[in-house]
């Protein structure tokens, strides 16, 4: 009976440090490091974005396959279940439209395949928007296509040659 008891208080204080251990790993270094995936995801999806503007279809593909990874790294917190299932889903979808990127160096498929994953990226972008940044929602009033920017100006990743400044902002996060 001893031992069971000297076993018990062994387990319930092994547990209690554990606890405590996990609450004192909220830390300014793990905040810092969340934020840097935060801004990791962004500036990939930014790079990707940019690569259509210069129409480098071989950056694209470089850039789509680390947006993919960073993305796949990136723990979301502090959502409700249902949150959580929706952030993963499209997660998915943006990691699956990023590997569909990457299968292409043809840069007309790159740019409709982009088009999708941006209005995905979007809809995540509230979660993984790093806290000293700001991005523009832009669409394209001619097409309706939309783009992540950090920048008000206009720059058309889809239509880079006949309609690089045909754009608006139409929300910023």
């Amino acid at each position: 009976m001893r031992n069971v008891l000297v076993t018990a208080l062994i387990f319930l204080s092994t547990f209690a440090h554990a606890q405590i251990t996990s609450k004192e790993e909220v830390t300014p270094e793990l905040v810092s490091k969340r934020e840097a995936q935060k801004k990791e995801i962004t500036n990939h999806y930014l790079a990707l974005k940019n690569s259509l503007i210069v129409s480098d279809s071989v950056a694209a593909v470089t850039n789509a396959g680390a947006l993919k990874k960073s993305l796949s790294n990136f723990k979301f917190k502090k959502l409700t279940l249902e949150q959580m299932n929706e952030a993963t889903k499209t997660r998915k979808e943006v990691m699956d439209l990023a590997a569909e990127v990457t299968a292409t160096k043809n840069i007309n498929k790159q740019r409709k395949i982009v088009q999708q994953l941006s209005v995905k990226f979007w809809d995540l972008a509230p979660k993984f928007k790093a806290e000293d940044s700001t991005l523009y929602l832009h669409v394209c009033p001619m097409t309706g296509a939309v783009w992540t920017s950090d920048s008000k100006e206009i720059k058309n990743p889809y239509y880079p040659k006949n309609m690089l400044t045909c754009g608006e902002v139409k929300a910023s996060l």
